[in-house]
Protein backbone atom coordinates (compact mmCIF):
# COMPACT_ATOMS: atom_id res chain seq x y z
CA UNK A 1 0.00 0.00 0.00
CA UNK A 2 3.05 2.53 0.82
CA UNK A 3 4.34 1.64 -2.58
CA UNK A 4 1.16 2.29 -4.18
CA UNK A 5 0.86 5.40 -2.66
CA UNK A 6 4.75 6.73 -3.54
CA UNK A 7 3.93 5.77 -7.44
CA UNK A 8 0.72 7.90 -7.67
CA UNK A 9 1.61 10.55 -5.50
CA UNK A 10 5.13 10.54 -8.49
CA UNK A 11 2.65 10.76 -11.41
CA UNK A 12 0.07 13.08 -9.87
CA UNK A 13 2.98 15.43 -8.83
CA UNK A 14 4.65 15.59 -12.85
CA UNK A 15 1.69 16.04 -14.21
CA UNK A 16 0.73 18.97 -12.46
CA UNK A 17 4.85 20.53 -13.01
CA UNK A 18 5.41 19.17 -16.03
CA UNK A 19 8.07 17.23 -14.66
CA UNK A 20 9.66 13.89 -14.60
CA UNK A 21 11.64 14.51 -11.50
CA UNK A 22 10.53 11.74 -8.47
CA UNK A 23 12.72 14.70 -6.11
CA UNK A 24 9.97 17.27 -5.71
CA UNK A 25 6.29 15.01 -5.52
CA UNK A 26 5.12 15.46 -1.86
CA UNK A 27 4.93 11.36 -0.63
CA UNK A 28 3.08 12.56 2.60
CA UNK A 29 -0.19 13.73 1.29
CA UNK A 30 -1.10 10.49 -1.62
CA UNK A 31 -3.70 12.78 -2.83
CA UNK A 32 -4.89 14.01 -6.36
CA UNK A 33 -4.47 17.58 -6.83
CA UNK A 34 -4.76 17.29 -10.49
CA UNK A 35 -8.74 16.35 -11.39
CA UNK A 36 -7.21 16.20 -14.85
CA UNK A 37 -5.45 12.97 -14.49
CA UNK A 38 -7.22 9.93 -16.62
CA UNK A 39 -7.25 6.42 -16.41
CA UNK A 40 -8.53 3.59 -19.03
CA UNK A 41 -12.15 3.93 -17.52
CA UNK A 42 -12.55 7.58 -16.70
CA UNK A 43 -15.75 9.80 -18.13
CA UNK A 44 -12.51 11.71 -20.17
CA UNK A 45 -11.17 8.84 -21.65
CA UNK A 46 -14.48 7.84 -23.08
CA UNK A 47 -15.65 11.11 -24.22
CA UNK A 48 -12.19 11.23 -26.15
CA UNK A 49 -12.38 8.16 -27.18
CA UNK A 50 -15.95 8.27 -28.88
CA UNK A 51 -15.26 11.86 -30.66
CA UNK A 52 -12.54 10.34 -32.47
CA UNK A 53 -13.70 6.96 -33.71
CA UNK A 54 -14.31 7.00 -37.65
CA UNK A 55 -17.67 9.13 -38.15
CA UNK A 56 -19.77 6.35 -40.67
CA UNK A 57 -22.97 8.63 -40.36
CA UNK A 58 -22.39 10.60 -43.98
CA UNK A 59 -23.90 7.30 -45.73
CA UNK A 60 -26.73 6.56 -43.34
CA UNK A 61 -29.43 6.76 -45.66
CA UNK A 62 -27.62 3.48 -47.50
CA UNK A 63 -26.63 1.63 -44.57
CA UNK A 64 -28.53 2.57 -41.94
CA UNK A 65 -25.62 3.09 -39.26
CA UNK A 66 -23.61 5.40 -38.01
CA UNK A 67 -21.09 3.37 -36.69
CA UNK A 68 -19.38 1.93 -40.24
CA UNK A 69 -19.56 3.30 -43.74
CA UNK A 70 -19.44 1.46 -47.09
CA UNK A 71 -16.47 1.66 -49.10
CA UNK A 72 -17.03 2.20 -52.95
CA UNK A 73 -17.72 0.85 -55.39
CA UNK A 74 -20.47 -1.67 -54.54
CA UNK A 75 -23.61 -1.93 -56.27
CA UNK A 76 -27.12 -2.16 -55.13
CA UNK A 77 -30.86 -2.75 -55.63
CA UNK A 78 -32.75 0.59 -54.46
CA UNK A 79 -36.71 -0.10 -54.16
CA UNK A 80 -36.09 -2.43 -57.33
CA UNK A 81 -33.47 -0.13 -59.62
CA UNK A 82 -29.84 -1.80 -59.69
CA UNK A 83 -27.44 1.29 -59.08
CA UNK A 84 -23.54 0.93 -59.34
CA UNK A 85 -22.23 3.86 -56.60
CA UNK A 86 -18.30 4.50 -57.99
CA UNK A 87 -18.06 7.45 -56.19
CA UNK A 88 -19.81 9.79 -53.33
CA UNK A 89 -20.84 11.59 -56.14
CA UNK A 90 -23.78 8.75 -57.32
CA UNK A 91 -24.71 9.11 -53.32
CA UNK A 92 -27.55 11.75 -55.05
CA UNK A 93 -29.05 8.94 -57.57
CA UNK A 94 -29.24 6.72 -54.49
CA UNK A 95 -31.10 10.04 -53.01
CA UNK A 96 -32.87 10.71 -55.47
CA UNK A 97 -34.53 7.13 -55.43
CA UNK A 98 -35.18 7.26 -51.68
CA UNK A 99 -37.06 10.39 -51.82
CA UNK A 100 -39.37 9.87 -54.46
CA UNK A 101 -42.04 8.86 -52.14
CA UNK A 102 -41.96 10.01 -48.46
CA UNK A 103 -44.23 7.63 -47.26
CA UNK A 104 -43.15 4.39 -49.00
CA UNK A 105 -40.94 1.39 -47.31
CA UNK A 106 -37.49 1.84 -48.92
CA UNK A 107 -36.16 -1.26 -49.94
CA UNK A 108 -31.87 -1.86 -50.11
CA UNK A 109 -30.45 -4.97 -51.52
CA UNK A 110 -26.60 -5.00 -51.61
CA UNK A 111 -24.62 -7.13 -54.11
CA UNK A 112 -22.73 -8.74 -51.95
CA UNK A 113 -19.35 -8.75 -51.07
CA UNK A 114 -19.34 -5.12 -49.80
CA UNK A 115 -16.17 -4.20 -48.31
CA UNK A 116 -17.37 -1.96 -44.69
CA UNK A 117 -15.18 0.59 -42.92
CA UNK A 118 -15.83 0.01 -38.62
CA UNK A 119 -15.75 3.21 -35.96
CA UNK A 120 -12.26 1.29 -34.65
CA UNK A 121 -10.82 2.89 -38.27
CA UNK A 122 -10.61 -0.98 -39.57
CA UNK A 123 -12.07 -2.54 -42.52
CA UNK A 124 -13.81 -5.87 -42.95
CA UNK A 125 -15.13 -7.63 -45.81
CA UNK A 126 -18.89 -8.46 -45.43
CA UNK A 127 -19.97 -12.00 -48.04
CA UNK A 128 -23.77 -11.91 -46.75
CA UNK A 129 -26.73 -9.96 -45.42
CA UNK A 130 -26.21 -11.92 -42.02
CA UNK A 131 -22.70 -10.56 -41.64
CA UNK A 132 -24.12 -7.16 -42.32
CA UNK A 133 -26.80 -7.40 -39.47
CA UNK A 134 -24.55 -8.41 -37.14
CA UNK A 135 -22.25 -4.89 -37.69
CA UNK A 136 -25.72 -3.38 -37.48
CA UNK A 137 -26.82 -4.54 -34.50
CA UNK A 138 -23.81 -4.23 -32.57
CA UNK A 139 -24.00 -0.21 -33.64
CA UNK A 140 -27.08 -0.02 -32.18
CA UNK A 141 -25.44 -2.21 -28.87
CA UNK A 142 -22.87 0.80 -28.79
CA UNK A 143 -25.74 3.40 -29.32
CA UNK A 144 -27.60 1.70 -25.77
CA UNK A 145 -24.79 1.71 -23.92
CA UNK A 146 -23.08 5.43 -25.24
CA UNK A 147 -20.70 3.59 -26.60
CA UNK A 148 -21.10 4.55 -29.76
CA UNK A 149 -19.25 7.67 -31.95
CA UNK A 150 -20.34 11.27 -30.81
CA UNK A 151 -19.94 12.75 -34.00
CA UNK A 152 -20.43 16.84 -33.74
CA UNK A 153 -17.40 17.22 -31.04
CA UNK A 154 -14.37 18.16 -33.14
CA UNK A 155 -11.17 18.74 -31.88
CA UNK A 156 -8.64 21.26 -33.24
CA UNK A 157 -5.40 18.90 -33.51
CA UNK A 158 -2.97 18.77 -33.02
CA UNK A 159 -2.66 18.11 -28.73
CA UNK A 160 -0.74 16.97 -26.45
CA UNK A 161 -1.37 14.40 -23.51
CA UNK A 162 0.91 13.80 -20.79
CA UNK A 163 1.43 10.74 -19.52
CA UNK A 164 2.47 8.19 -16.74
CA UNK A 165 3.40 4.69 -16.42
CA UNK A 166 2.60 3.17 -12.94
CA UNK A 167 4.62 -0.47 -13.38
CA UNK A 168 7.94 1.70 -14.23
CA UNK A 169 7.51 4.98 -12.73
CA UNK A 170 7.86 6.98 -16.13
CA UNK A 171 6.40 10.24 -16.99
CA UNK A 172 6.53 11.27 -20.74
CA UNK A 173 3.97 13.09 -23.57
CA UNK A 174 2.75 12.43 -26.33
CA UNK A 175 1.66 14.60 -29.67
CA UNK A 176 -1.68 13.48 -31.08
CA UNK A 177 -2.07 14.82 -34.69
CA UNK A 178 -5.37 12.96 -35.73
CA UNK A 179 -8.83 11.71 -34.46
CA UNK A 180 -7.31 8.08 -35.14
CA UNK A 181 -4.30 8.33 -33.31
CA UNK A 182 -6.83 10.07 -30.59
CA UNK A 183 -8.54 6.61 -30.66
CA UNK A 184 -5.78 4.55 -30.83
CA UNK A 185 -4.27 5.92 -28.17
CA UNK A 186 -7.66 6.10 -25.63
CA UNK A 187 -9.04 2.35 -26.90
CA UNK A 188 -5.39 0.76 -26.10
CA UNK A 189 -4.87 1.98 -22.43
CA UNK A 190 -3.67 -0.01 -19.94
CA UNK A 191 -4.39 -0.57 -16.43
CA UNK A 192 -0.91 0.25 -15.83
CA UNK A 193 -1.46 3.74 -17.64
CA UNK A 194 -2.84 7.05 -16.49
CA UNK A 195 -2.37 10.76 -18.82
CA UNK A 196 -3.68 14.16 -18.64
CA UNK A 197 -4.73 16.15 -21.33
CA UNK A 198 -2.26 19.60 -21.83
CA UNK A 199 -5.04 22.21 -21.75
CA UNK A 200 -6.50 24.18 -23.30
CA UNK A 201 -7.93 22.79 -26.45
CA UNK A 202 -9.88 23.81 -28.64
CA UNK A 203 -13.53 21.71 -30.25
CA UNK A 204 -16.34 22.70 -32.39
CA UNK A 205 -19.44 21.04 -30.46
CA UNK A 206 -23.34 21.95 -30.36
CA UNK A 207 -24.80 24.30 -33.64
CA UNK A 208 -21.02 24.33 -34.54
CA UNK A 209 -19.83 26.88 -32.33
CA UNK A 210 -15.72 26.83 -31.35
CA UNK A 211 -14.47 26.92 -27.90
CA UNK A 212 -11.47 26.68 -26.20
CA UNK A 213 -11.82 23.87 -23.50
CA UNK A 214 -9.16 24.30 -20.21
CA UNK A 215 -10.22 21.26 -18.49
CA UNK A 216 -11.84 17.74 -18.28
CA UNK A 217 -15.09 19.43 -16.58
CA UNK A 218 -15.57 21.79 -19.81
CA UNK A 219 -15.14 19.00 -22.32
CA UNK A 220 -17.81 17.08 -20.06
CA UNK A 221 -19.77 20.08 -20.32
CA UNK A 222 -19.21 20.19 -24.03
CA UNK A 223 -20.05 16.75 -24.83
CA UNK A 224 -23.17 16.97 -23.00
CA UNK A 225 -24.40 19.53 -24.96
CA UNK A 226 -23.49 17.83 -28.23
CA UNK A 227 -25.35 14.69 -27.32
CA UNK A 228 -28.37 16.87 -26.26
CA UNK A 229 -28.54 18.65 -29.16
CA UNK A 230 -27.71 15.12 -31.21
CA UNK A 231 -31.14 14.30 -29.26
CA UNK A 232 -32.80 16.69 -30.68
CA UNK A 233 -32.10 16.77 -33.88
CA UNK A 234 -33.03 12.86 -33.78
CA UNK A 235 -35.98 13.57 -32.56
CA UNK A 236 -37.02 16.01 -35.05
CA UNK A 237 -36.17 13.86 -37.82
CA UNK A 238 -38.62 11.26 -36.34
CA UNK A 239 -40.98 14.10 -36.10
CA UNK A 240 -40.62 14.69 -40.23
CA UNK A 241 -41.85 10.47 -40.65
CA UNK A 242 -44.86 11.44 -38.47
CA UNK A 243 -45.98 14.47 -39.90
CA UNK A 244 -45.19 13.59 -43.27
CA UNK A 245 -47.67 10.74 -42.97
CA UNK A 246 -50.41 12.80 -41.14
CA UNK A 247 -50.19 15.07 -44.66
CA UNK A 248 -50.61 11.71 -47.03
CA UNK A 249 -53.27 10.49 -44.63
CA UNK A 250 -55.33 13.83 -44.52
CA UNK A 251 -56.93 16.32 -46.52
CA UNK A 252 -56.87 19.60 -45.23
CA UNK A 253 -58.21 23.19 -45.58
CA UNK A 254 -57.01 26.83 -44.66
CA UNK A 255 -58.25 27.30 -41.29
CA UNK A 256 -56.02 30.30 -40.56
CA UNK A 257 -53.71 32.71 -42.36
CA UNK A 258 -52.89 35.71 -40.79
CA UNK A 259 -49.82 38.18 -41.79
CA UNK A 260 -49.36 41.30 -39.95
CA UNK A 261 -53.02 40.91 -37.71
CA UNK A 262 -54.72 40.07 -40.42
CA UNK A 263 -56.32 37.00 -41.31
CA UNK A 264 -57.43 36.10 -44.79
CA UNK A 265 -58.46 32.43 -44.66
CA UNK A 266 -61.77 33.10 -45.81
CA UNK A 267 -59.92 33.48 -49.72
CA UNK A 268 -58.85 29.54 -49.02
CA UNK A 269 -62.21 28.19 -47.83
CA UNK A 270 -64.05 26.63 -50.74
CA UNK A 271 -60.41 24.99 -50.92
CA UNK A 272 -59.49 21.32 -49.98
CA UNK A 273 -55.26 20.64 -50.16
CA UNK A 274 -54.36 17.11 -50.51
CA UNK A 275 -50.44 16.25 -49.79
CA UNK A 276 -49.19 13.04 -52.07
CA UNK A 277 -46.69 10.69 -51.29
CA UNK A 278 -44.42 11.94 -54.29
CA UNK A 279 -44.51 15.16 -52.58
CA UNK A 280 -46.78 16.67 -54.51
CA UNK A 281 -49.45 19.08 -53.30
CA UNK A 282 -53.25 19.99 -54.95
CA UNK A 283 -55.39 22.18 -53.76
CA UNK A 284 -59.09 21.93 -55.31
CA UNK A 285 -61.85 24.15 -55.01
CA UNK A 286 -65.04 22.01 -53.93
CA UNK A 287 -67.71 24.58 -54.37
CA UNK A 288 -66.92 25.82 -57.78
CA UNK A 289 -65.52 22.91 -59.98
CA UNK A 290 -64.67 25.18 -63.31
CA UNK A 291 -62.08 26.71 -61.16
CA UNK A 292 -58.72 25.11 -62.44
CA UNK A 293 -56.66 22.97 -59.22
CA UNK A 294 -53.53 24.33 -57.77
CA UNK A 295 -50.93 22.31 -58.22
CA UNK A 296 -47.92 22.96 -56.37
CA UNK A 297 -44.62 21.06 -54.14
CA UNK A 298 -43.92 20.40 -50.49
CA UNK A 299 -41.51 19.19 -48.84
CA UNK A 300 -40.70 18.64 -44.76
CA UNK A 301 -36.94 18.69 -43.45
CA UNK A 302 -35.60 18.96 -40.23
CA UNK A 303 -32.83 20.58 -38.22
CA UNK A 304 -33.03 20.95 -34.81
CA UNK A 305 -36.76 21.90 -35.62
CA UNK A 306 -39.27 20.37 -38.22
CA UNK A 307 -40.30 22.72 -41.67
CA UNK A 308 -42.44 22.83 -43.84
CA UNK A 309 -41.76 24.18 -47.61
CA UNK A 310 -44.88 24.93 -49.30
CA UNK A 311 -44.70 26.10 -53.16
CA UNK A 312 -47.99 26.41 -55.34
CA UNK A 313 -47.75 27.95 -58.78
CA UNK A 314 -50.66 29.56 -61.22
CA UNK A 315 -52.95 31.46 -57.93
CA UNK A 316 -52.08 34.53 -56.68
CA UNK A 317 -54.08 33.42 -53.51
CA UNK A 318 -52.56 30.02 -52.94
CA UNK A 319 -48.43 31.98 -53.63
CA UNK A 320 -48.82 33.96 -50.80
CA UNK A 321 -48.49 30.66 -48.98
CA UNK A 322 -45.31 29.66 -50.55
CA UNK A 323 -42.56 29.66 -47.68
CA UNK A 324 -40.30 27.89 -45.89
CA UNK A 325 -42.72 27.55 -42.68
CA UNK A 326 -41.50 26.28 -39.25
CA UNK A 327 -43.88 23.61 -37.65
CA UNK A 328 -44.61 25.06 -33.94
CA UNK A 329 -46.99 21.88 -33.74
CA UNK A 330 -48.68 19.22 -35.02
CA UNK A 331 -51.32 16.92 -34.09
CA UNK A 332 -53.38 14.03 -36.29
CA UNK A 333 -55.69 17.28 -37.20
CA UNK A 334 -54.34 20.70 -36.77
CA UNK A 335 -50.88 22.03 -37.94
CA UNK A 336 -49.65 25.12 -36.75
CA UNK A 337 -47.01 26.93 -39.14
CA UNK A 338 -44.83 30.05 -38.48
CA UNK A 339 -43.06 31.80 -41.21
CA UNK A 340 -38.94 31.51 -41.13
CA UNK A 341 -38.87 35.09 -42.39
CA UNK A 342 -41.31 36.76 -40.60
CA UNK A 343 -42.78 36.05 -37.23
CA UNK A 344 -45.95 38.20 -37.56
CA UNK A 345 -46.92 35.63 -40.52
CA UNK A 346 -48.99 32.45 -39.26
CA UNK A 347 -50.64 29.22 -41.03
CA UNK A 348 -52.86 26.48 -39.69
CA UNK A 349 -54.07 23.47 -41.71
CA UNK A 350 -56.77 21.67 -40.26
CA UNK A 351 -58.11 17.98 -41.44
CA UNK A 352 -61.31 18.04 -42.35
Amino acid sequence: MKNLKLITAVFLTALLSFTSCQDEIDNETGENPNTNTNSADSQTTSNLKRSSMYDGSFDDFLDGTSCSSLLLPLTATINNTQVTIVSETDYQQVINILGQFNTDDDTIVFQFPVSVALSNYTQVVVTNQAEFDAIVEACEAAEATAQDAISCIEIDFPITILTYNLSVEQTGSVVIESEEQLFNYTNNLSEDELFSVDYPITITGASDATAVISSDIELQTSVQDCIDEEDIIEDAEADVDTLEEILVDGLFQVDSFVDSGLDTANQYAEFTIDFANDLSIVAENTVNTTIQDVQGTYEVTSETEVFLSLSFTNNASFTLLNQNWEVTSFSNTTISLQSTTNAAVTLVLTQI
